[in-house]
């Protein structure tokens, strides 16, 4: 069974930065997508970046393009989204979430919850202002 543990959020005055980081357990993810989404009071959850855990493209919603930046590690099997630049806006839960046998085919809709099968618990990053 795949295990997605976050760590890192907190709170950070406008313009700081953060950064997430998602250790992964459980499978041998080359062949996995991962992704990080962000989840606001009242707000539907959202993807703001994705990548391939073999590499290739990454992906960012434009809410984010220039301030964050999705990354990830083998040893151990780490994900980070470091976050620069960051607004009030950013407040939200973040989660880190992985697809299982990703092909690049599927990359137009891997930025939606749906193509998600494993998910985190989340954690709360605030940006005062």
């Amino acid at each position: 069974q795949v295990q997605l543990v976050e760590s890192g959020g907190g709170l950070v005055q406008a313009g700081g930065s953060l950064r997430l980081s998602c250790a992964a357990s459980g499978r041998t993810f080359s062949s996995y997508a991962m992704g990080w989404f962000r989840q606001a009071p009242g707000k539907e959850r959202e993807c703001v970046a994705a990548m391939a855990w073999s590499g290739g493209d990454t992906y960012y919603a434009d809410s984010v393009k220039g301030r964050f930046t999705i990354s990830r590690d083998n040893a151990p099997n780490t994900v980070y989204l470091q976050m620069n630049s960051l607004k009030p806006e950013d407040t939200a839960v973040y989660y880190c979430a992985f697809a299982a046998g990703y092909t690049p085919a599927q990359a137009p809709a891997l930025m939606s919850p749906g193509a998600m099968d494993y998910w985190g618990k989340g954690a709360l990053v605030t940006v005062s202002s």
